[in-house]
């Protein structure tokens, strides 16, 4: 079966809210309101996973020729 393009944009949207779930947990449990007021703010995988969530939802997997 073929994948159309509605069903790919509804998997990098899928794992989007996804992140944002974890991420929000993540500040909740860390009693914080912004990623930026944590210590491991740099070095964080959770935020980094989340970054590559978002480019992918805005370019559906497609790579080159979008700039932040």
């Amino acid at each position: 079966m073929q994948e159309t393009h509605s069903q790919v944009a509804d998997k990098f949207e899928l794992h989007l809210d996804e992140m944002i779930d974890k991420l929000q947990t993540c500040q909740k449990e860390k009693s914080l309101k912004t990623c930026s007021l944590c210590e491991e703010y740099l070095a964080c995988e959770l935020r980094d996973d989340y970054i590559k969530s978002v480019y992918n939802s805005m370019s559906k997997g497609e790579t080159g020729g979008f700039e932040f």
